[in-house]
């Protein structure tokens, strides 16, 4: 007889509402207070932390509130993000015992691919892309990551349905030249909707059903609807009170020099290639990264996903990153190398050092 695990729709919330929940049900299921769950949720506009993050930092304040959208802080890691109705949330809720091994990389990489399938089901082509996305024909249509609290984990997800790309640009912080029109047009084919390519937008219900068939299949389980328990609204109402504060969500404050962004730009034999890099300083971390420039290179979808893999990492092991990155596919660069990209790279990053 198949286990049941619990299916929760908590509907359209603001972001207090939405980080509040998670921090109520990890602990929930931490103290094996209640069964493993599959959280669908939506956010009202609102710009989400890391947990570590500072929003001087990360985000165009200014803009947030000429627009209207909150500023909140996740209880996870990870880098700032844009969050509206225009996306589909979904979040596990599981215990070491659900799962077979402890393997962040290896968990992202399972509960990744049955949510890809679970796209397919809806008639995109959706893959995994490591570290942690899911793409259509190399454009990016769903984010994720995941978290350990002692033995509970919470691992979340995005599905774009009507992504604005535009607006997400504008609420984080990153370099006035990716605010041009022809940035924004490019950060559009990198991303995808599911309204774009199936030609309609999907109904939600029928979203999440698929979802929730890919996930059941994955780890051979039945899903049942159920309710927060009373444990659960214990903790949401203490977690709320915390988090629904301007303390809470400028918890960490970090002036805006400790984590420049730095640019780079060199003329190789096959072509010129620039860089913009958001560097966090305090931790010698790549927290993201963009290249641009005059350069031929096949797959196109290269650049964007090697732009994905040293997407917050260690400074330090930036060329053994990028070696194996090359290593690992056939691209034709046309005389351009792997060691030009570190080079362009490093020459930011030296800036910085200088300074």
């Amino acid at each position: 007889m198949k286990k049941t695990w619990r299916i929760l729709d908590t509907g359209l919330r603001r972001a207090a509402e939405n980080i509040a929940l998670n921090r109520a049900l990890l602990e929930a299921r931490q103290a094996q207070e209640a069964p493993p769950t599959l959280r669908f949720l939506r956010f009202t506009p609102a710009a989400l932390l890391g947990f570590h993050q500072s929003a001087e930092q990360e985000l165009n304040l200014d803009y947030c509130r000429a627009q209207g959208v909150t500023i909140q802080r996740r209880i996870t890691g990870g880098g700032a993000i844009y969050f509206d109705e225009t996306q589909l949330g979904w979040e596990l809720y599981l215990h070491r015992s659900d799962l077979a091994c402890a393997d962040m990389q290896a968990i992202s990489q399972r509960i990744c691919t049955a949510a890809a399938r679970g796209m397919q089901a809806l008639g995109v082509a959706a893959h995994y892309r490591p570290r942690n996305d899911i793409e259509v024909d190399g454009r990016k249509i769903s984010g994720s990551g995941g978290a350990f609290d002692g033995d509970a984990l919470l691992f979340q997800g995005t599905l774009l349905m009507q992504f604005d790309v535009e607006k997400m640009l504008r609420v984080l912080r990153i370099p006035a030249e990716k605010l041009s029109d022809k940035a924004i047009a490019s950060a559009r084919e990198r991303m995808a909707n599911l309204a774009d390519l199936l030609g309609y937008t999907p109904d939600l219900h029928m979203v999440q059903e698929k979802l929730s068939e890919a996930f059941a299949t994955e780890f051979g389980v039945a899903f049942a609807p159920g309710e927060l328990t009373a444990q659960e609204q214990a903790r949401f109402s203490t977690a709320l009170a915390e988090i629904d504060s301007e303390d809470w969500v400028h918890l960490m404050r970090r002036p805006v020099t400790d984590k420049p962004t730095l640019q780079a730009s060199i003329k190789f034999s096959a072509g010129l290639v620039q860089v913009s890099v958001i560097y966090d300083q305090a931790r010698n971390r790549i927290q993201q990264l963009w290249f641009s420039g005059d350069y031929f290179i096949s797959p196109r979808r290269t650049i964007a996903d090697l732009e994905a893999c040293l997407r917050d990492s260690d400074a330090q092991a930036l060329r053994r990153n990028v070696e194996v990155f090359f290593a690992q596919r056939s691209v034709d660069m046309l005389g351009l190398r792997a060691a030009d990209f570190c080079a362009v790279v490093e020459a930011a990053l030296a800036q910085e050092v200088a300074s």
